[in-house]
């Protein structure tokens, strides 16, 4: 089967490790299921693995990929959940599990024809979405719903900040809060980008750093130490960060530690989410009509193109890529 790989790993030159040919057919174990792939999409995860980070040299060639739309051959097309539980016996959170593991981390990943996943680590695509646009609800989406939702705990009419305006997370958490009646604000490096996060839903947007007109209930932060001070100084008394990522590094020039304690502000760490959560997510485009915002979608032949793109930063949205 034709595969997106990681070869070997370059901290500095990730896309040097990269191959896409042919691979063999997935070998399920017990519990598990194979299942043709007719839609993926691209993370930064997918990135990070090509620098070696979470992806050690003993487990490659590693095929890529987190999200994936696949054909079940009782149900139609379903959305993968791409979180696998490492403890045997886990019950109850699989994103507590300390030994669980994203598919392209300990098990192959999406970027192929087929996928090999645990039985039931799936939900129906909702009918109004193509694959590659349901796709992206596996990583990207899941990520930001939990935030909002389950971690960030909004109501509709509170006001969030959303840190950058560009990637796929960005994006659904803007799309996501303004469907859920919440005021999203946005920061973007580029006038484009503040634009287009206009088009999907925020009420305003801003220049990085740039002072808020009030206070905000809640940040959603995956930037990390470039806005870290900016999410800290633009929450309210009693105001929840939720930390998903840290793109620009985890080490801040300034911890705010005494903001933090005296406003009694939440850090919150939020990492993916459950199948339940991913259920419900699925319910809440298909009662909303949301439709994930796509940059471009290529071929799984082109995924070094793709990941060029998302390399460089050049991306609005989700970056899909079509198997079948």
């Amino acid at each position: 089967m034709l595969a997106a790989y990681a070869q070997e790993t370059d901290p500095d030159d990730p896309l040097r490790g990269l191959v896409v040919a042919e691979r063999p057919d997935p070998d399920p174990e017990p519990g598990w299921r194979v299942l043709p792939v007719v839609a993926a999409g691209l993370n930064h995860h997918d990135l990070w693995s090509l620098r070696g980070v979470g992806l050690p040299a003993e487990r490659l060639p590693m095929i890529l990929g987190c999200d994936a739309v696949a054909e079940h051959p009782d149900l139609g097309e379903v959305v993968i959940y791409p979180v696998v539980p490492g403890t045997r016996g886990w019950e109850g959170d699989p994103t507590l599990d300390p030994r669980r593991t994203l598919l392209s981390e300990l098990h192959q990943g999406t970027l192929a024809e087929l996928v090999a996943v645990p039985e039931g680590a799936w939900v129906q695509r909702p009918e109004h979405l193509s694959a590659t646009e349901a796709a992206a609800l596996s990583t990207s989406w899941l990520t930001a719903y939990r935030m909002l939702f389950s971690r960030a705990q909004v109501l509709p009419g509170d006001t969030v900040l959303v840190q950058g305006a560009g990637g796929g997370v960005s994006t659904a958490l803007i799309q996501l809060g303004a469907a859920a009646g919440l005021t999203v604000w946005v920061t973007g490096r580029s006038e484009a980008k503040r634009e287009r996060a206009l088009g999907l839903g925020a009420d305003r947007t801003f220049e990085p750093g740039e002072r808020m007109p009030a206070r905000v209930d809640a940040v959603l932060e995956s930037v990390g130490a470039a806005t870290w001070s900016h999410s800290v100084n633009a929450l309210r008394p009693g105001g929840t960060i939720v930390v998903c990522g840290a793109t620009s590094g985890d080490a801040p020039e300034k911890a705010e530690l005494t903001k933090i304690f005296f406003k009694q502000l939440r850090v919150v760490g939020s990492t993916m989410g459950t199948r339940e959560e991913l259920e419900r997510l699925a319910r809440f485009v298909s009662r909303t009509g949301l439709r994930p915002a796509m940059d471009e979608t290529y071929p799984l032949s082109q995924t070094a193109q793709a990941l060029a793109r998302m390399r460089d930063g050049d991306v609005v949205g989700q970056l899909g890529i079509q198997v079948r």
